[in-house]
């Protein structure tokens, strides 16, 4: 019989997949409806859906913690956090919501997550693919470097917008706080990396092990 854990687990992964899939699909469609316009208001139309799935996505951390899910915590706590912080951001500074570069970074989020919550339904319902683990933990990761860069970009951009006045010197500290958050972010991406590299080889090893066996 299924336990509570394990419809939990399904459910939540079925969740993000459908909101990922239709903030891509509604993205692409407003693209291909309006061109270049579309991107200047694609936070005002999947902002809302997005800041949803980026907070439900805190869950996983005690989904790893708890053993529901089978995963490395500490690349899993970089990626979430970065995410969130990273959408607190574009949220506060109304005008970073129009830039082209806040599509892009949501376009790259959509694809990578659309990349990981089909493979985790598959583990759910204990039906493997290996064309999903091999792109799940292969294709992932340039995608992943391609978004942190995106997320610098982001964050260099948002600078002029939040450059302290005299009238306003509480925010003295937030410009140089996001300029030392770029190292940061880039030392982030770079354990992330390598603790993905690691889980990939003991993935496919594992798969191997198996093959195998049979």
């Amino acid at each position: 019989m299924l336990s509570f854990r394990h419809v939990y687990i399904f459910t939540y992964n079925l969740f993000q997949f459908c909101g990922h899939t239709w903030i891509l699909a509604n993205t692409i469609a407003r693209f291909l409806k309006f061109g270049q316009d579309a991107l200047a208001d694609t936070f005002y139309s999947v902002g809302f859906v997005m800041s949803l799935c980026q907070l439900l996505s805190i869950l996983e951390l005690f989904h790893i913690a708890d053993g529901i899910e089978k995963a490395r915590l500490l690349p899993r706590f970089i990626q979430v956090m970065e995410k969130n912080l990273l959408l607190i951001l574009v949220i506060v500074l109304e005008e970073m919501q129009s830039k082209p570069v806040v599509c892009v970074q949501f376009m790259m989020w959509n694809i990578l997550d659309l990349l990981r919550y089909p493979h985790e339904l598959l583990q759910v319902m204990d039906t493997p693919s290996v064309a999903m683990l091999w792109t799940r933990y292969t294709l992932w990761i340039p995608l992943y470097i391609l978004s942190v860069a995106t997320e610098g970009v982001i964050i260099y951009q948002a600078l002029p917008y939040i450059e302290p006045t005299a009238a306003d010197s509480t925010h003295i500290h937030v410009p140089f706080n996001l300029l030392v958050s770029l190292p940061v972010l880039a030392l982030g991406a770079s354990v992330t990396v390598w603790q993905l590299l690691k889980e990939r080889q003991h993935r496919l090893e594992k798969w191997n092990n198996k093959l195998k066996r049979k």
